[in-house]
Order: structure tokens, then sequence, then C-alpha cells
């Protein structure tokens, strides 16, 4: 058996074109949305994807203020930075770049970061709301996975999703997402991690596998049962090579699975707009 690909890029288009006549009406009302965008350091990777979110950005007709700070910045000259952002007419939502030198604690310089303006959803506030249920930016990676699960019409509600990893940044908030009474979730959500000893006993048992621990082929086919879906969205970088959690022989036990590249990381540029374009429609109302 060879598994249907499930293709993150399809998924993006769709999410754009549904936000090309909202940034254009904001246009049209005289508020030009802007995502402000922060880089601590030279991480050629980090740069490279700052750089890439500043030429969508343009291209979706966003402005796209930056600061880019040196690699021995200290913690005063990042908090410096989130505030100008904080306090700038011109910017509707924010990124700081992830990860950060050592010297700086990004925690704190996430809290400093108004919660209205957190492009990612990553702030306290923000996984509050979403743990809750309230309005607010959602991370940007759980939200693309349910849109993929969605657009591609894999059934959620009521199947067993296994998540494998319980990071701040997709685990959590995914399992939160997908268990939330919605038609695209509704799901019964199990979270492990790799301290489970015996967590394929778990994913071999669900309907929906997302792999998110960072940890190169570490879901095998004898961790699967026929016919799964697979998510995955955790890699890890191995100088440019991208090596993702799930194997690709699991192809051949997966009914669906998304593909080594292109999957996931469409979804969550797109899902980024998103929280952009609602951030600068909540400031313009």
């Amino acid at each position: 058996m060879s598994a249907r690909l499930l293709p993150g890029q399809p998924v993006a288009d769709a999410v754009f074109a549904d936000l090309a006549p909202r940034i254009a009406a904001l246009v049209a009302k005289g508020h030009t949305p802007g995502l402000g965008t922060i880089l601590v350091g030279d991480d050629s990777a980090s740069a490279g994807y700052i750089r890439m979110k500043q030429e969508k950005a343009v291209s979706l007709g966003f402005t796209a203020p930056h600061v880019h700070l040196p690699q021995d910045a200290t913690q005063a000259d990042v908090l410096a930075a989130i505030q100008e952002m904080n306090e700038a007419d011109d910017v509707d939502a924010v990124l700081l770049q992830h990860p950060t030198p050592p010297q700086i604690d990004f925690d704190a310089a996430l809290l400093a970061l108004d919660p209205d303006k957190d492009v990612d959803g990553l702030h306290p506030l923000n996984m509050g709301r979403l743990a809750v249920g309230m309005p607010g930016p959602v991370p940007c990676t759980p939200a693309g996975i349910e849109q993929l699960l969605a657009h591609h019409e894999i059934p959620v509600a009521g199947r067993h999703v296994v998540i494998l990893g319980r990071g701040a940044t997709i685990g959590r908030p995914l399992a939160l997402l997908l268990s939330q009474k919605r038609p695209t979730a509704n799901a019964a959500v199990t979270v492990v991690h790799t301290g489970v000893p015996d967590w394929a006993d778990h994913t071999r048992r669900a309907d929906i596998v997302v792999a998110a621990v960072g940890v190169p082929g570490i879901v095998q086919p004898e961790h699967l049962s026929p016919g799964v879906t697979v998510i995955g969205a955790g890699v890890r970088y191995e100088g440019r090579r991208l090596l993702p959690d799930v194997d690709e022989s699991c192809e051949e036990v997966a009914g669906a699975i998304t593909p080594r590249v292109g999957g996931v990381g469409p979804t969550t540029i797109a899902l980024l707009f998103r929280n952009a374009v609602e951030a600068a429609e909540r400031r313009s109302a």
C-alpha cells in the first residue's frame, strides 16, 4: 500500500485566497496591515525565515518593518525593540524570531510582547485564550494542521488523535485545538512523548498520528497501524538538510501522510498571515 499524500500548499493557497479580499478591504479603509519582525543575531536559517516572511508580506500588500539586532544584543536591547513594535501604529502583528542567542531570555521577551500583536499565538495570554476557547491568535502550526486535515477531508471528529510531542509550539496547543467542539476538531486526543516508554502502543491505536518531537526518523512503520493518517510536524536541520520525525518508509503503511517537504510548512506560513490579518482587522475596527 502506498499512502495518499497530503500536501500543504493547496491548503495555504486556499487560506491566502480568503485573505486577499480582507486585505483589500483594510487598505480601502486606509489601514495597510503591517507585520513587524525582530531578528537577534546572525543565524542563517533564521535570517532566511525572516526574509521569506518579509517578501510574502510585501507581496500580500503588507508593510514589513524590521529590526535586526546584533549577536551580542542585550536583553534590554530586545525589550526596547519589542516596545517599539508594541507602540508602532503601522504594526499590527509582531514576529520575534526564535531561537535567540543564549544571553537572551526568549520567554521574558515573549511576555513583553503585546498579546494582541502576537502573530505566533504563543504569548501565555493567548495560550490561555485557546485553553478556554476564547478568540485570539492561535499557534500557527497547530492551526495549520487542523486546516490541512479539513482541506483533505480527513475525518477528525470522534476519531482518536495521538500527538507525539508535548512542546509549547505544537503538541500542547494542538491537543487543545483538536479537542474543542468544532466540526474540524472534536477528537479524542492523547499526548505522549519520548519519556513514555511505550509511546508506540498509543500510536498503533490511533486514527491520526501527529509527530512533533524533532527527533529524525523516530516514527517508523512498526509504530503505526495500517491505514492511519500521519502528519509530520517535527523536523531537525543538519546543515541545510531537513530531517523529519516520520521516516519515509511509513508511506507503505499509512493511508494518508504529509510529504517530507511541503506538508505542514506552507500551512504554518499561511496561518501566520491569517493571524496578522485578524490583528489588523481588530485594530482597524
